[in-house]
C-alpha cells in the first residue's frame, strides 16, 4: 500500500511539474519515446550478470523553465531482468516495469542535451526461464515489486522535435528481499514531441 501512494504522489508531482508554468514565455512539449534496453542486475560482491535485451516505450513531457533548462516527467514500459549462464543452461529472469523517471535537463547548446533525475518502478510482470538442460530449483526469485534509482543521459534533440538520447539507469533499491542485488539499464531512445 505504501508503494501505491509512493507512485501516485510521483505521478501527481510529475504533471504539476509538466504543467506548472510561471513564464508565458516558456514553453512545453508531451511526446513519445521507445528504443533499445541492455539490462543486467548487480549482485553486491559478485559483480555484474549478463544482460538480458529488451525495449522500452513511453509518453514524456518536457517543460523548459528558460532556455537552458527543462524538466521532463515520464511514464515508461521497460523490459529489464538479467542472464546467468554457465556450461549447464542458461537462467533468465524477464522482469517488466512501469518507471517514472522525473528527469532535470541542461541544454548548453540547442540542441544537445545532458540530464539526470530520480525514478521509481513498479514491476508489473516476472517469470523465469530456464535453457539448455538448466533444471528449476525449489527456489522462485520473485522480486520486489518497488524499484528506485537515479538516471543520467545525454542525447541530441532537432528543431523539429526529434530527439536521440542515451540514458544510464543506476538501480538503488534491493531487487529481492533477502540478497543485495540492484537493476543497471542502459537504454538508447528516439523520441518526437506531438
Amino acid at each position: 500500500m505504501k508503494t501505491t501512494y509512493i507512485v501516485l504522489a510521483l505521478c501527481f508531482a510529475n504533471f504539476i511539474a509538466l504543467f506548472a508554468q510561471e513564464d508565458s514565455s516558456s514553453k512545453s512539449n508531451i511526446g513519445i519515446k521507445g528504443g533499445y534496453n541492455m539490462a543486467s542486475v548487480n549482485f553486491d560482491g559478485d559483480g555484474e550478470t549478463e544482460q538480458r535485451h529488451g525495449f522500452h516505450i513511453g509518453l514524456y513531457g518536457e517543460s523548459f523553465i528558460n532556455d537552458n533548462f527543462a524538466i521532463q516527467p515520464e511514464v515508461m514500459f521497460s523490459q529489464q531482468g538479467y542472464v546467468i549462464a554457465n556450461g549447464n543452461g542458461k537462467f533468465t529472469q524477464k522482469l517488466n516495469y512501469i518507471n517514472i523517471p522525473l528527469m532535470f535537463k541542461a541544454y548548453p547548446t540547442n540542441n544537445f542535451f545532458l540530464e539526470v533525475g530520480p525514478q521509481i518502478g513498479l514491476a508489473v510482470t516476472h517469470k523465469e526461464e530456464y535453457s539448455n538442460g538448466l533444471l528449476r530449483n525449489n527456489n522462485e526469485y520473485d522480486p520486489q515489486k518497488f524499484d528506485w534509482g537515479m538516471n543520467f543521459g545525454t542525447g541530441i534533440k532537432s528543431a523539429s522535435g526529434l530527439s536521440i538520447g542515451v540514458r544510464y539507469h543506476l538501480g538503488l533499491g534491493d531487487l529481492y528481499e533477502d540478497s543485495k542485488a540492484y537493476n543497471r539499464v542502459l537504454q538508447f531512445s528516439l523520441g518526437i514531441d506531438f
